[in-house]
């Protein structure tokens, strides 16, 4: 079964063109190194909690969206090869970020069920 990097990350709205430019920069790099799918979600009517929510895990500021995001790979072996090549690739440390990445979120998942219509 596929492995998925799943993002959790504050953007201003007002980035969200820069923020869409940046993931489709993205994508040529990730999709280099073996990634199979890249999908970003802007979010829409997220409202907080009152013990936990999206925005509350983001620390969200008035004027910010919360984006919701993964990366599909082959398998967990692909992800961790291509995450350790492109910390060193170039193309990465110069890619425009348009989010606080101190207020982003990630991790790994192992497929469990994947099913489409």
């Amino acid at each position: 079964m596929s492995y998925i990097n799943g993002f959790l990350t504050p953007v201003k709205a007002e980035d969200k063109q820069r923020y869409i430019e940046s993931a489709r920069k993205g994508w040529e790099l990730f999709k280099a190194y073996g990634c199979i799918e890249h999908v970003e979600a802007w979010g829409e009517g997220i409202e907080e909690g009152t013990l936990t929510s999206f925005p509350r895990a983001v620390k969200q500021e008035p004027g910010e969206v919360v984006v919701f995001a993964w990366l599909r790979w082959p398998d967990k072996a692909t992800a961790d090869a291509a995450w350790e090549k492109m910390m060193q690739d170039p193309e990465m440390a110069n890619m425009d970020m348009p989010f606080d990445g101190k207020r982003m979120m990630w991790a790994g998942f192992e497929t469990i069920f994947d099913n489409k219509a």
